[in-house]
């Protein structure tokens, strides 16, 4: 095993985008929420989700989204929120893509009616689908918010660097057999990118940020036998930008790129030599963190299981 871990200074700037881009409506609804009446509650939950159900997190017109099936049963419990006035109105952490998966998404809710927050997930998880689970819940000052409120998402990317396909692997993370990746080349070009820059080389188009700045605290890439786990974390991320720096990543790996012909490419912005996006299912927005801890750890901190082979088969 091979374990290289990475971590940026501490830095002043700070960044609230994530996977998609979060934009000034969600910040608008904040402030009406928070001064919305003396009686409403707001509501943080934890929630997992196996994102190949699911167009993404944000609501998409005739495409299922997580944000429009958590919705729907928050109100099928909270008869208030069935108000036209007050409809259900969920924010997350972060917007996660079509088939990108979740272990620790959070986000939050307002409601005005009776049920305690620690009876939430429960109740839930009975209207729920299978594929998503809220494994916790709290109740929040109405100043908090999923998004904006939080210091860092830490996402992690699997990949299956064995010969043979596995059934079992392959609906977590993108199979790589044609060589063996070069897990230390591959840290040593995601070391180079920790701390705040402008990253408009791994930002896909239809962003709607003004700027392409954000604060990458901390990397790691680790190897167990024939699974290759790159783990990293930021204030926030632009939109796409985990997956296309996988994409160059694992060229880095291949040998296809060197590790500064990867710095070149991010720090002179050259989007249009960044041309192939890693697959979403190796994907898993891992946790996102707060200045004071919001669930028990045990259900929030990581909860996406490692993996592992008990035979090698790498190329």
């Amino acid at each position: 095993m091979t374990g290289l871990k990475s971590s940026a200074p501490p830095s002043a700037s700070a960044s609230t985008a994530d996977q998609t881009d979060t934009g000034s409506a969600n910040r608008e609804a904040t402030n009406s929420e928070a001064t919305s009446g003396e009686h409403r509650r707001r509501i943080a939950l934890c929630l997992q989700y196996d994102g190949a159900a699911f167009c993404g997190w944000q609501l998409q017109p005739r495409h299922p989204s997580v944000q429009q099936t958590l919705e729907e049963a928050i109100a099928s419990l909270d008869p208030p929120s069935l108000d036209a006035q007050r409809p259900v109105r969920t924010m997350a952490a972060g917007r996660t893509d079509s088939g990108v998966h979740a272990a620790g998404q959070v986000a939050h809710f307002e409601t005005s009616g009776p049920i305690p927050a620690q009876r939430w997930p429960k109740a839930l998880n009975g209207r729920l689908p299978a594929s998503i689970r809220v494994v916790a819940a709290a109740e929040v000052p109405l100043t908090w918010h999923a998004c904006f409120s939080a210091t860092y998402r830490r996402y992690r990317y699997t990949i299956h660097n064995g010969r043979t396909p596995n059934l079992f692997l392959a609906p977590w993370t993108w199979h790589r057999y044609q060589q063996r990746l070069d897990e230390q080349a591959m840290a040593d070009a995601l070391a180079g990118m920790l701390g705040d820059h402008d990253f408009s080389a791994f930002q896909r188009a239809g962003s709607s940020r003004p700027h392409a700045r954000t604060t990458l605290q901390e990397v790691m890439v680790d190897r167990q036998g024939d699974l290759v786990v790159v783990e990293m974390q930021a204030t926030g991320f632009l939109y796409g930008m985990v997956r296309l720096v996988m994409g160059q990543l694992v060229a880095v790996g291949e040998g296809q790129l060197s590790v500064d012909g990867f710095s070149r490419r991010w720090r002179q912005q050259a989007r249009e030599q960044v041309k192939e996006a890693a697959p979403p299912q190796g994907l898993c927005l891992l946790r996102v963190g707060y200045p004071e801890e919001v669930f028990v750890k045990s259900a929030w901190y990581d909860g996406q299981p490692r993996f592992a082979l008990a035979i090698p088969d790498s190329p």
